[in-house]
């Protein structure tokens, strides 16, 4: 089997390309090869059973995405995209990188004739939802996005459905929660403050905390992100019918929520390391960003996630700082 994965060396990207390393399988197939392409060479992981491509190219210019299907992957996991903050920070890339990009690829597919129908995972966000909110968001609520970033993954989530349903691939798109505890260095999406509150404490580091300890948001762990990735490139799609967006599982919780949770398992020395410092800009994004979900149907359909953020934690604590902290 041949997996190729776009935007592989970033964070999602990188866990799930080790993931499929680390298991050699997908499903019932032996992984032969993974092609990881994105703007910088992604790196194989140690031990890996199958031959890995790094592919250095950018999706978003004409005839790269061609060139990345020439030779057709049974599997593509669309993971490509600039973040939340950056796409709204310059409306131009934003569109250039999140929607020509995509729409590329889709085009590449459709043109390379009806013997290739690869399954697609394209992964969407919450960003496609916009206030006002019902106190749980359903899997009938309409989209409304309220940032560039949110219209750009809606409007993605519609073109896969429409060419799914011409039968040009076998798509579905899965709407992430905000990934929690991101590992690494903080990077330009609205939504990074969620994951450097907890990060970098556990480092010995002090961080910003921008919004109100109220602010309430829709988190899943990378492990989870890994997860829905695996299961949403096994399902029988089939199962999903024509409504081929879902809202996948999470943990909704209050700031004030996530900071005692991580009082819990790491102490208040840890806890300490937080320091307010209010930013209108990004307390007017989070502003209108759904807060909590029904995510019925993807539970329905077997998609799982944590219960608690005191989980998600430990999570963390266990898969990038080998069990240990700094207290």
């Amino acid at each position: 089997m041949h997996i190729l994965v776009l935007g592989g060396a970033g964070m999602a990207g990188r866990k799930f390309i080790e993931r499929l390393a680390k298991d050699g399988h997908l499903g019932a197939k032996t992984i032969a090869k993974v092609t990881a392409q994105d703007v910088v060479a992604a790196q194989a992981p140690a031990g890996a059973p199958s031959a890995l491509e790094a592919a250095v190219s950018d999706l978003s210019v004409p005839g790269q995405a061609e060139a990345l299907i020439a030779s057709r992957p049974e599997l593509i996991v669309h993971l490509a995209a600039i973040v939340s903050g950056e796409a709204e920070a310059d409306f131009e890339k934003g569109y250039t990188i999140n929607l020509d990009g995509t729409r590329y690829l889709f085009e590449a597919i459709r043109k390379a004739g009806e013997a290739y129908k690869p399954r697609l995972v394209f992964t969407s966000s919450i960003a496609v939802f916009g206030a006002p909110f019902h106190d749980k968001i359903e899997d009938e609520f309409f989209t409304t996005p309220l940032t560039s970033y949110g219209t750009q993954k809606a409007i993605s989530e519609l073109l896969l459905s429409d060419y799914t349903r011409r039968g040009f691939f076998d798509g579905i798109s899965i709407r992430f929660p905000t990934i929690c505890v991101r590992p690494g260095s903080p990077n330009k999406a609205a939504s990074g403050f969620f994951s450097n509150i907890i990060r970098e404490p556990l480092n010995g580091i002090e961080a910003v905390l921008p919004v109100s300890d109220q602010v309430r948001h829709w988190h899943a762990s990378p492990r989870s992100a890994v997860n829905f990735l695996i299961h949403a490139a096994t399902i029988d799609t089939n199962r999903i019918g024509a409504r081929r967006t879902l809202t996948m599982p999470g943990l909704s919780c209050t700031v004030a929520e996530q900071i005692e949770a991580l009082r819990k398992v790491a102490g208040e020395g840890v806890v300490a390391r937080i320091k307010r410092v209010p930013d209108a800009t990004i307390n007017g994004i989070v502003a209108g960003w759904p807060q909590n979900f029904n995510a019925a149907r993807a539970t329905s359909l077997g998609f799982t996630s944590e219960a608690s953020f005191e989980e998600i934690i430990r999570v963390h604590i266990e898969d990038e700082l080998g069990g240990n902290f700094v207290k």
